[in-house]
């Protein structure tokens, strides 16, 4: 039980599972999309992840196990709904796992220049994942510590940016508020489907649920107070970053970073290039955490080889952590991760939408379990979440879906050739 993550060290790898990368460089691009009016992307987007986040919070009371959006979809509609789930939920993973690995080591690479000559990065990758994964087998206690400390690391300079920024904040920055060269709607949809990958993540702490303690209660509290924290210091980092940087924010690449050095010189600058590599190797060790705990799940229901479930001494999904860095590697050294971000949001709401329709299932078929937590307001935030999930599903590119929902297409082979292994068996 010592062992297990307290309510403290939940909202920490919550944290961490969600600020990476995309929070110091996404606000120059929400800016260029539609000028100042960014602002209420952030506060779009924030309104329906804590949407979305509330009908997780909620499913989480009715199991103990883990599994996560694998589990509720299973449990709500069928063992090839949860499979299909779950197939994407640990493609997506290993996916961003690897490509953190391989932003870290690119980020790591403008401090040390050798580490961006292919040989050099290629072994960086290696060390860095094969690390990540020899510290998740040998147990829990280890990968909290570490989670804990880069989490808080890498908000320091985070909170910095927003403590000092507000006192250079220039009111001229955000007139005109909409600047946009096509529909309102349009860009409006666009930058929405952009930032909302910087809001992802969140979902990891309830496919890690067993490794909680009193998990029915901490992962909704943990939930509601990690997306509270986040979304508040998100919205203040674009308000600051326009109101510090102006028209020039449209074409930074590093908004934070530039921001800050524009504050207090080059020692602002040197901060943040720290900061977000620190914040990078945050979330990459937070996926090694819970990434082989939905394959293990999915193995422990029957719908992946026994084996991908052996736990070892430490009571860690070995197996499925070791397959995770076997696919991870080769994808994170191929460097063709451009369009993760899009992707990523696009994959995601194959989780998402299940999850969220799960809750008004459980209602009516299962006892909550240790909370009564209830989303507010009866089936009418989930089904809103539904169609806002929709909607801006409709306004990715045809490209952004097929590489988006792929993997669900992928999956559909392996859950037959699954299926009838286990029929020929009985």
């Amino acid at each position: 039980m010592k062992a297990k993550f307290g309510m403290l060290s939940v909202i920490l790898l919550g944290i961490n599972s969600i600020i990476g990368s995309g929070i110091f460089l996404l606000p120059g691009q929400a800016e260029k999309l539609i000028g100042p009016a960014s602002i209420l992307v952030f506060i779009f987007d924030m309104l329906l992840i804590i949407s979305i986040a509330l009908c997780y919070a909620e499913d989480a009371t009715y199991f103990q196990e883990n599994g996560g959006p694998y589990l509720y979809a299973k449990e709500a509609f069928g063992n090839f709904v949860g499979y299909e789930v779950g197939f994407s939920v640990w493609a997506i993973s290993i996916i961003a796992w690897a490509t953190m690995s391989n932003a870290f080591t690119t980020a790591l690479g403008a401090i040390f220049p050798v580490l961006t000559q292919p040989l050099w990065k290629d072994l960086m990758i290696l060390v860095l994942l094969g690390t990540l994964t020899l510290i998740n087998i040998s147990g829990i206690t280890l990968t909290k510590l570490v989670n804990n400390v880069v989490t808080i690391a890498k908000l320091i300079p985070l909170l910095i940016f927003v403590g000092v920024g507000v006192f250079f904040i220039n009111g001229a920055h955000f007139t005109p508020f909409v600047v946009t060269t096509g529909s309102f709607g349009g860009s409006f949809g666009s930058a929405a489907i952009l930032i909302f990958y910087a809001f992802t993540g969140f979902e990891a702490l309830a496919i890690a649920a067993q490794e909680f303690r009193n998990p029915q209660r901490t992962i909704p509290l943990a939930i509601i107070v990690v997306l509270a924290v986040v979304a508040l210091l998100y919205i203040l980092i674009q308000v600051v970053s326009i109101g510090v940087l102006g028209p020039q924010l449209a074409t930074s690449s590093a908004p934070i970073q530039d921001g800050l050095e524009r504050m207090i010189g080059p020692a602002g600058k040197t901060l943040v290039a720290v900061g977000t590599i620190v914040s990078i190797l945050g979330i990459a060790t937070a996926q090694s955490f819970y990434l082989p705990r939905i394959g293990a799940s999915m193995a422990d229901n029957g719908v992946m080889p026994k084996v991908v479930g052996y736990r070892n001494r430490q009571n860690v999904p070995a197996v499925a952590m070791l397959i995770s860095f076997v696919i991870a590697y080769p994808l994170a050294i191929s460097g063709t991760f451009q369009t993760l971000a899009a992707i990523s949001v696009v994959s995601r709401f194959a989780q998402y939408i299940p999850t969220i329709l799960a809750v008004l299932i459980f209602r009516r078929r299962k006892v909550q379990q240790g909370s009564h937590f209830r989303v507010p307001f009866g089936p009418v935030l989930p089904i809103l979440a539904v169609l806002v999930s929709l909607w801006l599903l409709s306004k990715a590119s045809v490209f952004q879906l097929v590489m988006g929902l792929g993997c669900l297409v992928i999956a559909m082979p392996f859950y037959w050739f699954l299926e009838r292994g286990q029929r020929s068996t009985h």
